[in-house]
């Protein structure tokens, strides 16, 4: 038996023959792309054939030289997930595959690193297995992606830069693999690196061309030097704007003029997706010389009417831009990577009057069904629900992702709001289910969950977030009534609760311990421990863990209303104060947060629930969104999810109401299709796409329903 849950249905027994398997060298780990070509194996033309592969940690998938698929899913490397096709109608008498691996040699927010490159696949034909992979496979690096590239930001892997001068038909029928090498073993199917093979839960993303509108076109000169994310930055910002090019005949099909000018001429357009996209630009490119250069930017939003490009210095350190040297000839660029964003930039570099571009930009969506759809009758809070219901569409790929252009990470407290959110608008619980078992996957030895999974980003681990997993584990039994999988999920729960009870001062308050994040909100609330907020969300998983308990474990239901009490008048007696429950001991703030913390887990009386109410709405209704000095601190849009259940509590249904007609449908008034993930984000990388922020979906959902 694993000792990380593993719902029994997911586990994998792989086959005795199949193993991983890598190019000859060991050490080509570091921003490396890897070609792998099958033997070819023969098919009667019936039965079901399905094919079960993975990687570490992306690969794309040819089946008899046509692209299929792109995968796996994000895993843990002892939890390594696997992708189960049905390829029947690929193939043919004859059949062989190609994959192309890519393996950034270090973890980020989507991927752990462990020294190790590889693929894992199989072949069954009605259950019995045809084909392995083994060292009958041919393997080889691919020389046309450079190894020596920044990374896209502090959140992701490399960006990529091409020479396709390099570039070989590899992955086509005719190509002839025979002075490829031998692939090399690394590891067994279920060895020391990757082991505890389970299927992904969550549907492959649906592919599809995008509809794209051509923005804005400039020109201008440069001087030739190392072409960078900065350098298409400072380029964009500096060169002249011309008229919009009239796309003829329904392309995207741009003739380049050449003009005599001093230096490098580059021509840019900039496309429009409408919203953002987990997506892909690619081109096509006729009568190149060789050597002109093509960029392909991503962004999310722009300011005062022009776009804003990512500057490398700021926190996130985003750098989204890819890079390619054309060959002579026709050619077909095409990333491997997807990216995010709802701005495409394209730039052409060098190219002169016989040149042609043709841009694309691929889209993948998760395939989501709106069972519940919701019509209010209100024109503007129809638009709030579109506008949340593109948010939470944008950032779902093989689970929760709070933002598709900057992180694409399974956040585990942003992922609560979202589930919520997407419970609003049908069924499907699988993505709650994924985000449910992968921070579990992951627990710390002290009992903490990760904050983002799976990853190793340790500076990220948020205490707090793990209350978000006991609400996420009790929607999930509410939606689900799975009495499996809360059973194997029930020794995480009790782990988390204890060690959450454990961070407890000689006060008898929480408080965070060294290494773990601080985080409250993304507000001017007090940043100093104890904390009211933690000690109340704390108060109130332990509330929700004993009414689990009561279906589960009746003994630890008395032990955590217990602890939940003794902790909730600690937090009276050393927050309260003035009509106040203040947000540290020092009580220089107080917060919408806060006190809807005490509402929800009953920490204010009866007597003070109709002041904190009022002073709740009194602040969100207040448009200026900037603190001042003495007032209630106002919750971000994130946290305005824990304002509107403190309100629904008590009966507040109009005040949530007009709040969200407010705060979010100024969005819906400015023409923004998606939520952001503060009401100001005009700091560098702030996101206009953030899916924590779509959570009046769920509210409004609730509110029509009754």
């Amino acid at each position: 038996m694993a000792p990380w849950p593993q719902p029994d249905e997911l586990q994998i027994q792989p086959p005795e023959t199949a193993v991983w398997i890598a190019p000859p060298h060991p050490f080509d780990l570091h921003e490396v792309t890897l070609n792998f070509r099958s033997p070819r194996w023969q098919w009667d033309g019936t039965g079901k054939v399905t094919l079960w592969i993975t990687a570490d940690s992306r690969y794309k998938l040819w089946i008899n030289g046509r692209f299929h698929h792109r995968g796996p899913a994000r895993s843990w490397p002892y939890a390594q997930k696997m992708d189960v096709l049905d390829i029947t109608g690929q193939l043919n008498m004859g059949n062989w595959l190609a994959v192309q691996v890519y393996q950034p040699g270090y973890s980020h927010f989507s991927a752990v690193h462990r020294a190790a490159a590889g693929l894992l696949a199989w072949v069954e034909v009605n259950g019995e297995v045809v084909l392995v992979t083994n060292g009958r496979w041919r393997a080889e690096r691919d020389l046309s992606f450079a190894s020596n590239v920044p990374r896209i930001s502090i959140y992701g892997s490399g960006s990529e830069r091409r020479d396709l001068n390099e570039m070989v038909a590899w992955e086509t029928a005719v190509f002839d693999d025979s002075h490829w090498s031998p692939a090399r073993v690394v590891a067994g199917a279920n060895g020391p690196i990757w082991s505890g093979l389970q299927k992904r839960l969550t549907p492959q993303m649906e592919e599809r061309e995008a509809a794209m509108t051509l923005v804005e076109h400039r020109i201008g000169q440069a001087e030739k030097s190392e072409l960078s994310h900065e350098w298409v930055k400072a380029f964009w910002e500096e060169a002249t704007p011309t008229l919009t090019l009239p796309l003829s005949g329904g392309g995207n099909s741009l003739p380049l003029p050449l003009r005599e000018r001093a230096g490098v001429r580059v021509e840019s357009w900039l496309y429009d997706l409408g919203r953002a996209y987990t997506c892909q630009g690619w081109a096509e490119i006729k009568n190149a010389r060789g050597s002109e250069q093509l960029a392909i930017t991503y962004a999310e939003k722009t300011a005062v009417g022009a776009l804003v490009i990512s500057d490398p210095a700021t926190y996130c350190r985003m750098r989204p831009t890819d890079f390619f040297t054309l060959r002579p000839g026709n050619q077909i660029i095409e990333p491997f990577n997807m990216r995010g964003g709802r701005f495409v930039l394209f730039q052409l570099i060098g190219a002169d009057e016989n040149v042609q571009l043709t841009p694309h930009v691929h889209i993948a969506e998760y395939p989501l069904a709106v069972t519940k759809p919701l019509h209010t009758g209100d024109e503007l809070l129809d638009g709030i629900v579109a506008l949340c219901e593109n948010t939470l569409h944008a950032c779902l790929q093989d689970t929760f992702v709070d933002c598709v252009w900057r992180e694409s990470s399974q956040w585990l407290g942003d992922a609560l709001p979202q589930a919520l959110g997407l419970s609003a608008m049908g069924d499907d619980l699988r993505p709650l289910q994924t985000t449910l078992l992968d921070p579990a996957q992951g627990i710390y030895p002290d009992g903490i969950l990760p904050s983002v999974a799976p990853a190793e980003v340790h500076a990220y681990t948020i205490p707090r977030y793990n209350c978000m997993w006991v609400e996420l584990l009790a929607l999930y039994w509410q939606q689900s009534g799975d009495e499996a999988l809360v059973h194997q999920l029930w020794p995480t729960l009790k782990q988390v609760l204890a060690a959450l009870l454990a961070l407890q001062n000689e006060a008898g308050l929480l408080v965070h311990p060294p290494g773990r994040r601080f985080y409250i909100d993304w507000s001017a609330t007090a940043q100093s421990d104890p904390h009211l907020v933690f000690n109340l969300h704390v108060v109130l998983a332990l509330q929700i863990a004993a009414e689990l308990a009561s279906e589960f474990e009746p003994e630890m239901a008395t032990f955590w209303q217990a602890a939940a009490s003794k902790l909730q008048q600690r937090c009276r007696d050393e927050f309260w104060g003035n009509g106040r429950f203040h947000d540290d001991l020092a009580h220089t703030t107080y917060s919408q947060l806060g006190a809807a913390m005490a509402l929800l887990t009953g920490a204010a009386i009866p007597a003070e629930t109709d002041d904190l109410l009022a002073d709740i709405i009194a602040r969100s209704l207040n448009a200026r969104d900037e603190h001042e000095d003495g007032e209630m601190v106002l919750a971000s849009p994130f946290m305005h999810h824990y304002i509107f259940e403190g309100l629904g509590k008590y009966g507040r249904t109009q005040a949530i109401l007009d709040i969200i007609k407010l705060r979010w449908g100024r969005w819906v008034r400015q023409g923004t299709p998606t939520t952001w993930e503060n009401w100001n984000v005009d700091f560098p990388d702030g996101s206009q796409c953030h899916a924590f922020s779509a959570h009046p979906r769920y509210h409004l959902a609730k509110i029509f329903s009754q």
